[in-house]
């Protein structure tokens, strides 16, 4: 019963208290249609909310954190040199296609939000049936060695946290 009234307490919480923030009002009837946004909102849009994804494996979880973090510091030095080497040097850049095993919906959000954390790579397009996915990469040189490294260091991990 609880959980119907609110399906999402935080964000009602949050909610609220935006509404009176920008509102700057605690006057009662801003208060009370705070109250009923806090409540309406969340319980109106929870059939949308995707499911609650079930994490596997936390010490994987934090061997992951641990190489983004490492691939983002690394990242960033070498497109720091590269961008002050001399412009006649050859640059690698290219949209890399990377077949992907990886099919839950929550692993795939969290490949996005690393692919776009860690410096020269970016996100362009899932395929429609998720088999794929295209990245523009700042210095790919070997492309089926970017690829195997990339699936590797990110999608094999995520497979292990999501999927069963």
């Amino acid at each position: 019963m609880m959980r119907r009234l609110f399906p999402a307490p935080l964000l009602s919480a949050a909610l609220v208290a935006l509404w009176l923030v920008l509102n700057a009002s605690l006057a009662v009837g801003d208060v009370l249609l705070a109250l009923l946004l806090g409540l309406a909102v969340p319980a109106l849009l929870a059939p949308l909310r995707p499911a609650r994804p079930r994490m596997r494996h936390p010490l994987t979880v934090l061997r992951l954190i641990g190489v983004v973090g490492r691939d983002v510091l690394e990242s960033n030095a070498r497109v720091f040199l590269t961008l002050l080497t001399p412009p006649g040097q050859p640059r690698h850049a290219r949209f890399v296609r990377v077949p992907l095993q990886l099919r839950d919906p929550s692993a795939l959000a969290a490949l996005a939000v690393i692919t776009t954390v860690v410096p020269g790579t970016v996100w362009c397009e899932l395929a429609r049936d998720g088999s794929a996915l295209l990245l523009h990469v700042w210095d790919a040189p070997d492309e089926a060695a970017f690829v195997a490294h990339y699936k590797q260091r990110y999608e094999q991990p995520l497979r292990e946290i999501f999927e069963p």
